[in-house]
């Protein structure tokens, strides 16, 4: 539900040669799993697809490293929510590194965004479109008009918004509020929580998506040609982002939206609420190739929902071991241009990662330990590292 062209994310910005891409990072309160890797390896593949055509690529990702889910591991663990925020920022990166995800060019934090974020909350409310309660918290009215109208993202009605809302870090029953939907700006201090100096706004912490809207105007550019994440973030969160910056700026937030598909594990969606995760790190530490491991992501597409079972690893693997044989044969000059050509034309439409892998099965099954041409064979390794990210050395 990003692009209006059904061949994707490549065909946002064929034209311009630069493309702003925003992808909302992590809560640092756990372990990367696979359905956070799914979705950084999707997005790592429209950059290197983007760099492979020579665009200029500005990638910004923030993490969210103050917000309740921190808090609460923290006080439910005993660890001072900073260090368990660094120490899991930290192995997320780690992992992204195993994973050979080319990083961003800027990693933001919303604690260092604090100063950017009030002035940006102080504006909604000089503007009107933000109020603050009796108790100091500062919400965003939903009602404010801005182009395209509320509702744009998602394409959800009011109706479908109200339960969702609640479900992903809304607060729809809060007393005082002018409409259930208004989503929080600024949280007034609490007691034993982290607080910072708010000047008008008086001392508080953000609220969740005011930071991505800040962070993504300041360290990105208005309008980011890609704003991506989890499907599950297109409501509230891109919803709510691309409101505030809207409502700030008069411009739209984005040209387009990539949602990335869920990961399930066990029945149910994988996540760190249920448990159920299957967990990067722990794959590498008993001994799963990373590079197994980003083939496990690329052959779903990244638009799809899917189930991770215990086979999937052993036959990413086999297929792995099949591609590094056939890279150790060898491949005609003539023959690994035409996969070249092929891996760029499948992954130009919407990023069909599956059929990429497709075709280096069908590669692999046809190559032989003849006569070849090791500039053919250079060419197909480094289009596969380029394009995909799989070392097939």
């Amino acid at each position: 539900m990003f692009c209006s062209s059904h061949r994707g994310p490549a065909g946002t910005c064929r034209k311009k040669k630069e493309a702003r891409l925003y992808v909302c990072g992590i809560t640092p309160y756990d372990a990367t799993h696979l359905g956070h890797a799914a979705t950084y390896v999707a997005f790592d593949v429209l950059q290197r697809l983007w760099l492979d055509a020579g665009i200029e690529v500005t990638y910004v990702q923030n993490t969210t490293d103050v917000d309740d889910p921190l808090l609460e591991r923290a006080a439910a663990t005993g660890v001072d929510w900073r260090e368990l925020a660094t120490s899991q920022i930290d192995l997320f990166r780690s992992d992204m590194e195993h994973l050979r995800v080319l990083p961003p060019a800027h990693y933001i934090g919303a604690v260092e965004s604090i100063p950017e974020v009030v002035e940006a909350v102080t504006a909604l409310v000089d503007s009107g479109c933000a109020y603050t309660l009796d108790n100091g918290d500062v919400y965003y009215r939903v009602s404010s008009e801005v182009e395209p109208p509320f509702g744009s993202v998602s394409h959800l009605t009011r109706a479908e918004m109200l339960p969702v809302f609640a479900e992903r870090g809304g607060d729809p029953e809060t007393p005082g509020k002018e409409d259930p939907l208004d989503p929080l700006l600024w949280r007034a201090a609490r007691p034993g929580e982290p607080e910072w100096d708010g000047g008008r706004l008086g001392p508080g912490r953000p609220g969740w998506h005011i930071e991505c809207a800040v962070i993504a105007q300041r360290y990105a550019g208005l309008p980011l040609t890609v704003q991506g994440g989890g499907s599950d973030l297109a409501f509230p969160h891109h919803e709510m982002g691309a409101a505030h910056a809207e409502s700030l700026t008069g411009r739209p937030f984005a040209e387009a939206y990539m949602h990335v598909g869920m990961v399930g594990y066990e029945g149910e969606k994988m996540s760190k609420s249920k448990g159920n995760l299957v967990i990067v790190s722990r794959l590498v530490e008993q001994g799963a190739d990373p590079m197994a491991i980003r083939a496990v992501l690329l052959s779903h597409h990244y638009r799809s929902d899917w189930m991770y079972v215990d086979g999937l690893l052993e036959d990413a693997t086999a297929r792995l071991e099949a591609w590094r044989a056939a890279a150790h044969a060898g491949t005609d000059k003539e023959e690994a241009e035409e996969l070249v050509a092929e891996l760029r034309a499948v992954l130009a439409d919407d990023l069909d990662t599956p059929a990429a892998l497709d075709l280096l099965d069908n590669w692999a099954d046809e190559s032989d330990d003849g006569d070849s041409d090791p500039e053919g064979t250079r060419l197909v390794i480094d289009a596969v590292d380029a394009l995909l990210g799989i070392d097939l050395r």
